[in-house]
């Protein structure tokens, strides 16, 4: 999470070649050190391409076999591009297949072909690691669907459609931490473990010992209170005009759409609802405002205008997604928030988050952001599940 610093008194996988460099090698992959290791992206580009001695470790993508020389395309993740290798028929090339993982020492030219760059003339192929093509789950000539390649979590990566997925979601990720580092917020790491309910849904999983035998004797938490996983740390760190609500749930009620949920004011808004909302618009972002005061968690400001009785929360509506930031104004008024809490019997829990009104509270405001939606919005994704490296959901948690 981040917070303004000033209202305050942090694909490309990670490379850990470090813990597996040992003595007089790079770790797994070693051999002749003489030679420049270079990285497919850079072997492709044209500064290198130069008739220099150089090495190459990376996965076999595909093998052509002809009379006189074969020819491997490899990839190690740094490029959607392949490297062509030429090896001469003398090299020892058994055992190669389909997933391979080799290490190859040769020269790199100019290719004499318009579609690539460079080429590696190989003087030397090792096989590092064997793989059967049969049994790997993805093959070489098949285009695979999303939900065939959401099977093999672990494999995913493999595939150019999910490295070039956690590549945009590298770079989406680190984007959005310049673009608040760069405006003065600082990064707080919120506890993933609470005993607050921030959305006040009552919906959070709790957590509980893998044995009940202790409590089941005295009858206690292992944090001495019920705790959950969290959904927001909103509440521990402490947004816009638009369509308001009560215009949102008009222009539903008179849409010739058919709903499953029927729209009412003072119902939260479904899927369906948000979806119909931005095509009315335009199919152009939307911003909804001034929610009902019921539906909306504690410490969302009220805006006091009986007889509706709204709150000043927020949701951004996106095209193909639905809502993607959702936020608040916070009720900064001690006596209204004190009212709220005793009136859902929340004060004992929330005692602290009152006190942050008593000593230098300012009117503020937060929202969240959900980051693997805003993949979806980015990439055109339509199931959210393809868009997080390792999904959890109902019945499914693999590896």
């Amino acid at each position: 999470m981040w917070r303004s610093s000033g209202r305050l008194p942090g694909l490309l996988l990670s490379r850990c070649r470090s813990a597996l460099r040992r003595k007089g090698g790079d770790g797994l992959f070693t051999g002749r050190s003489n030679e420049s290791r270079l990285k497919v992206v850079e072997a492709l580009s044209d500064a290198t391409a130069k008739e220099q001695e150089v090495r190459v470790q990376g996965w076999v993508r595909a093998l052509r076999a002809q009379k006189e020389i074969t020819f491997l395309n490899i990839n190690d993740g740094s490029s959607l591009q392949n490297l062509q290798i030429v090896a001469r028929p003398d090299l020892d090339i058994r055992g190669i297949t389909f997933g391979s993982a080799v290490e190859i020492w040769g020269k790199l030219i100019q290719s004499p072909h318009k579609k690539q760059r460079a080429e590696l003339l190989a003087d030397k192929i090792r096989l590092v690691g064997a793989c059967n093509p049969v049994n790997l789950p993805f093959k070489i000539k098949e285009r695979h669907s999303l939900e065939y390649i959401r099977q093999f979590p672990h494999l995913r990566c493999k595939t150019n459609v999910f490295s070039s997925l956690l590549r945009i979601r590298s770079e989406a990720s680190t984007a959005i931490h310049s673009f608040f580092k760069s405006n003065g917020f600082v990064h707080i790491h919120t506890p993933i473990i609470t005993s607050n309910d921030c959305e006040g849904a009552g919906e959070l999983f709790q957590i509980e010992p893998a044995s009940k035998t202790a409590e089941k004797h005295d009858n206690t938490h292992f944090f001495d209170v019920p705790s959950f996983l969290t959904v927001s740390g909103q509440l521990h760190l402490e947004v816009m005009t638009g369509l308001s609500y009560t215009e949102a749930i008009d222009i539903l009620q008179r849409s010739t759409e058919t709903f499953k949920f029927e729209p009412k004011w003072g119902c939260d808004l479904q899927t369906e609802h948000e979806n119909c909302l931005v095509r009315h618009c335009g199919n152009i972002p939307v911003f909804v405002v001034n929610y009902p005061y019921d539906i909306k968690p504690f410490y969302a400001r009220d805006n006091q205008d009986h007889p509706q009785h709204t709150v000043a929360a927020v949701d951004l509506l996106v095209p193909g997604v639905g809502e993607l930031c959702g936020g608040s104004l916070r009720e900064e008024r001690l006596d209204l928030l004190q009212s709220r809490l005793k009136e859902h019997g929340l004060k004992d829990t929330y005692h602290w988050y009152e006190e942050l009104r008593q000593f230098g509270s300012v009117p503020h405001g937060g929202f969240g952001l959900g980051f693997e939606r805003y993949l979806q919005c980015i990439l055109g994704v339509e199931n959210i599940k393809d868009v997080i490296p390792f999904p959890r959901f109902s019945h499914s948690c693999l590896l």
